[in-house]
């Protein structure tokens, strides 16, 4: 079976990477009141840019999605998340602005996450 992201190896460290953004997310808590502005601070520490407006939207809309179960997993989800973010964005990337999404937005599905985090044990 291949995952979206390759094989072996990749994925394990896809997993892993997840599972140490979660907890370091999961841990910090917001500054100040704006949560988009909070989004966008927490995203340029991993060195994702964009339109902040752009970037918080396309975070609702993963949330969203998760809410409705249009997604069968975290893996499905972050390939939305990559198809949406600029070219050029790593994997590892695309994974921390998921799970920065989950955290500011809806932290209801860090559960999501954690089956991902689960999967690679």
């Amino acid at each position: 079976m291949t995952h979206p992201y390759g094989t072996g190896e990749s994925v394990m460290k896809g997993m892993r990477l997840a599972a140490i953004v979660a907890g370091a997310i999961a841990l910090a808590a917001p500054a100040h009141a704006d949560d988009d502005t909070n989004f966008a601070n927490q995203l340029h520490t991993y060195g994702i840019y964009g339109p902040r407006d752009y970037n918080a939207w396309l975070a609702k809309i993963v949330c969203e999605r998760l809410h409705e179960s249009a997604y069968a997993n975290g893996f499905e989800s972050t390939r939305f998340v990559a198809a949406n973010l600029p070219r050029g964005t790593s994997q590892v990337q695309t994974w921390q602005f998921f799970a920065t999404a989950i955290s500011h937005y809806c932290p209801d599905q860090t559960t999501v996450l954690e089956n991902v985090a689960a999967q690679g044990r």
